[in-house]
This record gives structure tokens, C-alpha cells and sequence, in this order.
């Protein structure tokens, strides 16, 4: 960055493919709505995505706002984290990218992979029991939930295994004193997955404060959504149809989200 806080041009769009264009265009737009909802956190925290075709992924630069990030000035890695243009005048966090090349790395499914520090998430993950079948949000995110324990900052690379195994096939996870992570197909799937884990957490926090009562779904109930929720929640009839109309909504309130 440059004394008068000028963000460095960089625009690699006439040098980039059409996929990966439009990879861009859909990272950019879920850093715009992390954003929206207030799921950033300063400079930190991080989405990712495979480019497709490709072995390569894209990754916000270190150091910008997610209110900053655009299509143009997201930075392609490989799965060790090199910066693969050498024009780019950005650097990417290594220790972010830790926690995201564990999972590109393990499950090659998970095209998208999205991490943030949450609170409603962290006071949930933190809880002994963690996230309880108390809405159909949770109902959901239970139907594919694992648990990674806090080591510390994420600069162990024996840390990644030990993620990897705790990650397995599921799709949501929670990692006590630290944040949320979810992954998806596309990124209107890991998307659609954060928001029903959030959505979860902060209604499980609501009813516990409330010091009510709390009636529980029934476990068969949770067992029906976990087959419904692969339909409802992933692919063409979950978050790729959700996903025009977030776009949409990006477009509205961050005009150049597209530059």
C-alpha cells in the first residue's frame, strides 16, 4: 500500500479466461456479502475458490477490507499458497491460507471453502454440546457438522491432517474459540451453507438467553432434513438458485464489485 492509501491497480481481466473471469465475478460478489451481513472481520478471514479447469485457486489479497476486494484484485495461488502472476502486487496471509489448502487438498469436491470468525458462531462452537437441534437452520447444518479444536493460530502445517481428518465428507464445521468454516460445489453452495449455520447459532444463543423452555426437533426429524437438505441446500435447486438473485443484491450495493 502506498503512503496515500491508494489500492494498486491491477487488472488482469483482457489476460484471464472466460471460467476464470467468471470465477472471479462470483468470489468477489461473496466477499461483498460476508460484508452485508457483517460476517467480516477487519482484514481477516478468508473465501476461497478452485478455478475451473485448473489446479489453481483464487484468495482475497492480504490487507485489503472485504469491502475493497473486486473481481480484478483477487489473487491466483496454488495449493501452497505461491502467487502464480508475477505482476500481481499483492501478497496473500499464509497463515490463512493454511486452513483453506487442508481442505482443497482433501476434498476435491469442495470447490469453495469459507472461514470466518463469527461471533454467534465462536460462543456456539465454544459450548460443550455445540450447535443443539433447536430450528430448521440447525436442522441442516447437523445434517453434515464436524468439529476441529483451536490450536492456536494456523501455521502448523501438522495441523492440516489433523484437520483434514476431523473435516472428513461433511460440509459445515465448527472450530471452538475460533469461527465457522463451510464448503461447497460452488460458491452459492458454501455460501447457502454459512448462512444456515449462522442462522442456526445466532437462534440457538436467542432461545438460550431467553431462559425458557426449549423444545428440541425431534431426533427422526433431523434425520428426514439431512436426506432433503442434499436437495433443498446444494446444486441447481439450493444455492446455484439462490445465487442469481445474491448477485443481484452485490450488484445493488456494490456497483463495481465487477471491476
Amino acid at each position: 500500500m502506498s503512503s496515500d492509501y491508494n489500492i494498486p491497480v491491477y487488472a488482469p481481466r483482457d489476460s484471464v479466461t472466460e471460467a476464470e473471469w467468471q470465477a472471479r465475478l462470483d468470489l468477489a460478489a461473496c466477499y461483498k456479502l460476508l460484508v452485508l451481513h457483517g460476517w467480516d472481520d477487519l482484514i481477516y478471514t478468508h473465501v476461497s475458490l478452485k478455478i475451473p479447469g485448473t489446479e489453481h485457486f483464487l484468495i482475497n489479497a492480504f490487507g485489503l477490507t472485504f469491502k475493497e476486494v473486486t473481481a480484478s484484485n483477487l489473487v491466483k495461488i496454488d495449493i501452497d499458497g505461491n502467487i502464480l502472476d508475477p505482476d500481481c502486487p499483492f501478497s496473500i496471509n499464509p497463515a490463512g491460507f493454511t486452513i483453506h489448502s487442508a481442505v482443497h487438498a482433501a476434498r476435491h469436491d469442495a470447490k469453495c471453502v469459507i472461514h470466518i470468525h463469527q461471533s454467534d458462531a465462536i460462543a456456539v462452537a465454544s459450548q460443550t454440546d455445540g450447535l443443539l437441534p433447536l430450528s430448521q437452520y440447525a436442522a441442516f447444518a447437523l445434517a453434515s457438522i464436524s468439529y476441529h479444536g483451536y490450536e492456536g493460530l494456523a501455521v502448523d502445517a501438522g495441523e492440516c491432517q489433523r484437520l483434514q481428518d476431523d473435516l472428513g465428507d461433511s460440509n459445515f464445521m465448527l472450530l471452538p474459540n475460533h469461527g465457522a468454516l463451510t464448503v461447497g460445489q460452488t460458491v452459492g453452495d458454501a455460501f447457502m451453507h454459512m448462512y444456515d449455520l449462522i442462522k442456526a447459532c445466532e437462534i440457538q444463543l436467542k432461545m438460550q438467553q431467553s431462559q425458557a423452555e426449549l423444545i428440541y426437533l425431534e431426533p427422526h426429524i433431523v434425520e428426514n432434513i439431512k436426506a432433503q437438505a442434499n436437495v433443498v441446500h446444494t446444486g441447481l435447486t439450493g444455492g446455484q438458485k439462490a445465487w442469481p438473485a445474491m448477485l443481484r443484491r452485490v450488484k445493488n450495493e456494490f456497483p463495481d464489485f465487477d471491476s
